[in-house]
């Protein structure tokens, strides 16, 4: 069985198989708002640099047993980098699980200081047009395409051109997901698992945010799972808010029960958190946002954290309304 036949079984195709995936959000492009993401860059956003920089990391995610890699046409030049490491390493289609999404531009022209970094378009030429870019660049490696951050507001479920079009992709053999922001992933959820044509639901799997602060779509998730999606998780450290490097005074307070925590199980706080998104039994697929290999080889020390219904209760009260939550990520600086 291949690694990307093992994911639509939920084995990833093979026994012990890593739930970790690698999203190339930070990797592929200067800026993003992960916390502190220019310190990880050193100031250098040479794209040979940048390039290398992202092999590293995806050799160590390799290395790691990591077999599920996901990028966006927005996220820079990720599908390229990528593209470039399956390449090099003579890692052949069914080998690894690749994703990718359609529905936002790239707008930043590799400046971190640009005014917009992307611009949201899920129409049928967007997503026409950038299927075919993502083709050119990862071929018979694609195997999950994904509307990225479907919203009510964006209209692109009730787009039935659109709809249409991604249920002949998935009758061609290309895998149809979703991802999902802002406080009302769940109900964008619930309403995409009711999307169908001729007979068959039109989406084979989601990509959500789901960490220690935001449990919003928890509930919808577990559905989802139920009904035979793959769940992928994002967003697990909040954008890098749960883990060390948030010094935010605002933070604080919230950061101080997970820091005890994580000391009393003798583990890093980004290895506690991720360990949080493992132990959801809903849960496919977590995926790491690292931008270097250090912070990849700490996330994954996740799987050895032991995950207790003490700990559970002890990190419940980190968990806020999901209004507060979006609002405060929204703040997020570029950098």
């Amino acid at each position: 069985m291949s690694v990307t036949d093992g994911f639509w079984s939920r084995g990833m195709g093979r026994p012990g198989a890593c739930r970790f995936g690698l999203g190339l959000a930070a990797l592929g492009r200067p800026g993003y708002i992960t916390v502190q993401h220019a310190r990880d860059l050193a100031g250098n956003y040479e794209r040979g640099a940048m390039e290398q920089r992202a092999h590293v990391v995806l050799d160590a995610a390799y290395a790691g047993g990591v077999r599920y890699f996901d990028a966006a046409r927005s996220y820079g030049r990720a599908e390229d980098f990528l593209a470039s490491w399956l390449a090099d390493r003579h890692i052949e289609p069914g080998a690894v699980v690749v994703a990718s999404k359609w529905g936002y531009i790239y707008t930043a022209g590799w400046r971190v200081d640009a005014e917009r970094h992307e611009v949201k378009d899920q129409s049928l030429a967007t997503l026409r047009r950038q299927l075919a870019e993502t083709r050119a660049r990862l071929g018979a490696h694609l195997s999950v395409y994904q509307i990225h951050s479907a919203t009510f507001e964006s209209g692109v479920l009730d787009d039935d051109a659109v709809i249409d079009e991604l249920a002949r992709l998935k009758a061609s053999g290309l895998r149809v997901g979703l991802t999902l922001t802002g406080a009302s992933q769940s109900e964008v959820l619930r309403r995409a698992l009711r999307v169908r044509r001729n007979g068959e639901r039109v989406f084979d799997s989601v990509q959500a945010t789901w960490n220690l602060l935001e449990r919003g779509a928890e509930s919808a998730l577990e559905e989802a799972h139920g009904a035979g999606m793959r769940v992928i998780v994002k967003e697990a450290l909040a954008n890098g808010r749960l883990t060390e490097r948030n010094v935010d005074p605002a933070f604080a307070s919230r950061l101080e029960l997970l820091w005890e925590e994580a000391a009393r199980l003798d583990t890093s706080v980004d290895a506690l958190a991720l360990a949080a998104a493992l132990a959801r039994p809903w849960a496919d697929v977590v995926l790491s946002g690292a931008a270097t290999a250090e912070q990849l080889r700490s996330n994954l020390r996740s799987v050895a954290v032991p995950w207790t219904a003490e700990t559970e209760v002890r990190l419940q009260s980190l968990t806020i309304p999901s209004g507060e939550y979006w609002r405060e990520r929204s703040a997020l600086r570029w950098n």
